[in-house]
């Protein structure tokens, strides 16, 4: 297994910052660079923090994102209140852009995408976030990285502090017992973060056989050694 070098998105998001925990204590990741509008609120001696306000072009940090061989692209939105060509813009448009210029920069990069259950790869059903969702999904596998992983989990439990500025938290302190009820009852819905987080860097350091991993292909990942 190769060290990783690894770029976050997302950082200051539930998600996000879940994965950036896992990756600084992770024995077989070197550095992380953490590309962020706002500073993640982390300090330490892998992390390299670049703040960067404008997501859909990051051409001139391309010096800076050489040498990566592994993407974590945890920056999402959510469609509530946003028309289609909205949310296409900010979920697909943006990945797309920021996928494309890694791809050209680090053939040899596992890029992970955080998408979601019910996403639709036909592309053609009646949710709109799951069509788009389901385009990208698409479009990233068709760019010329070593491995793309589209992520879908449905329910996640976080294992560190929310905070009121990440999407959901008002949700999550209401309803956060029932997540933990649901992973006993339906233990194919809910995931926790440690192993979503886990999944993802197993993904860049041994691989998996789906490109699309359901939760149930996230569990099994998360406990590759």
């Amino acid at each position: 297994m190769n060290k990783l070098n690894v770029i976050i998105t997302g950082a200051t998001g539930m998600v996000g910052e879940g994965v950036l925990y896992e990756c600084l204590h992770h024995r077989d990741i070197e550095k992380v660079l953490v590309i962020t509008r706002n500073p993640c609120g982390y300090s330490h001696p892998k992390l390299t923090e670049i703040i960067h306000s404008d997501f859909f072009d990051i051409s001139s940090l391309k010096d800076s994102l050489k040498g990566y061989n592994a993407c974590y692209f945890c920056l999402g939105v959510t469609s509530l209140g946003k028309n289609e060509a909205e949310y296409t813009k900010l979920t697909y448009t943006l990945t797309m852009n920021f996928a494309t210029t890694l791809a050209a920069l680090n053939p040899d990069m596992t890029f992970c995408y955080i998408s979601g259950a019910g996403t639709d790869s036909g592309e053609k059903g009646r949710t709109m976030w799951a069509r788009v969702k389901g385009k990208t999904e698409n479009d990233l596998v068709k760019l010329p990285f070593k491995q793309v992983y589209n992520f879908r989990p449905a329910g996640i439990l976080p294992f560190l502090p929310l905070k009121p500025s990440q999407i959901f938290y008002k949700t999550y302190r209401y309803i956060g017992w029932l997540l933990s009820v649901m992973k006993v009852i339906t233990p194919n819905l809910i995931v926790t973060l440690k192993d979503l987080a886990a999944a993802m860097i197993n993904s860049s350091l041994a691989g998996y056989s789906k490109n699309t991993l359901e939760v149930k292909d996230i569990k099994i990942l998360a406990k590759v050694k």
